[in-house]
């Protein structure tokens, strides 16, 4: 079943942004390496066991707000298939360097 495998959380200020989701979610937040400022986020779920992971980063527009990613297992049929739900393909889809 297609689920969210990865979520990116936009921030204004990013060293209180990682205090505050640290504080409340005790979430793992680290650099990662390269020319950008971007932290891998790692969660836990209910049982205590590796959950989803994410990332953080500058917000690059003003209200931008978290973005989650589905794993399908064809990006072309779930492409289909949404249009035929009525929806509007907004953004071509688009790879992912290192996913």
């Amino acid at each position: 079943m297609p689920t969210i495998v990865h979520f990116d959380v936009p921030a204004d200020d990013i060293d209180r942004a990682k205090k505050f989701y640290k504080d409340l979610f005790d979430w793992k937040i680290d650099p990662v390496p390269g020319p950008m400022k971007y932290f891998q986020i790692l969660t836990n779920n209910e049982e205590g066991k590796e959950g989803v992971a994410g990332g953080m980063g500058k917000r690059q527009q003003p209200g931008t707000g978290i973005t989650n990613y589905i794993g399908v297992p064809s990006i072309d049929e779930y492409i289909e298939k949404a249009k035929k739900l009525g929806a509007k393909i907004i953004m071509p889809k688009t790879t992912v360097p290192g996913f």
